[in-house]
This record gives structure tokens, sequence and C-alpha cells, in this order.
């Protein structure tokens, strides 16, 4: 064996140890539609994640003073206290107005089919290409 022969045997055989790392490799994953680099799309999924966080920690005492504040029944001065108490408590993040459904695959918050929780444009090209359950294309 010559030493060029040696030196591509070697190259050989790391290049094979280091495919079968990447094959291995659990932070490696490409998907059909589009590679993911980590775990969210962008800074608005991001930002929406937390909103949810927010309003999921807060739902139980919001639904509770919201549900005091336009009670009828209740005189009007503990109706403005409990007003004050949401302003100063409950940040205002945790209101479900700001929830905004968005794309779980683009992160596009317009058009969003919400039974798939995918925007328009990915919902016709995953079943354009069968690859939604349940969904077939329409042929008349």
């Amino acid at each position: 064996m010559t030493a060029v022969e040696t030196n591509m045997a070697t190259v050989r055989n790391g290049l094979f140890i280091f495919s079968n790392f990447l094959s291995n490799s659990v932070n490696v994953v490409a998907y059909d539609i589009q590679q993911i680099r980590n775990k969210y799309i962008g800074r608005w999924m991001i930002r929406d994640l937390k909103r949810r966080k927010l309003a999921e920690k807060y739902a139980e005492e919001r639904l509770r003073l919201v549900a005091m504040k336009r009670n009828d029944i209740l005189p009007l001065e503990i109706r403005e206290e409990v007003g004050k108490q949401i302003d100063e408590t409950i940040p205002r993040q945790t209101a479900l107005r700001q929830l905004t459904p968005r794309c779980v695959l683009t992160s596009r918050p317009r058009g969003v089919i919400s039974k798939w929780r995918v925007s328009r444009i990915m919902f016709r090209d995953l079943a354009d290409h069968n690859r939604m359950s349940g969904v077939q294309r329409a042929i008349w």
C-alpha cells in the first residue's frame, strides 16, 4: 500500500464514522416540509408562546375578577375596586384577545385553519402531496 492509498483509506474511515454519528444523532432531524433548526420558528412564535404561558398562569384569577367586574348585582364600589385590582395584579398580556392563532410550520398569523393549526398555504401544499390524514383534493 502506498502513502496515498493509506491516506484515502483514513479519510474514508473518518467520513464513514462521521456519517454514522450524524445519522444516529438526535439533534439532526430532517423534515419533509422544511428544516427546523430549533424548537420554535421565529421571534413571533416565541412571543406567542410566552403569552400563552402567561394566559394559562393567570386564567383562573382573571376569569374570576372579570366576572366580578361585569356583575350588575354587586355594588359599584366593589366593581371599581376589582377593576383596579385587575389593572394592578394581572398583566395585560394574559388577555385571550392577545393570543393569535399561528401556523405551527411557518408561524404565519393569517389564514390559519384551526382544526389542523396550519396556514392555508401549507394546508394546500400538504393536501396536494397526500401528507394530511383525512384530507383529499377536490376533483370534479
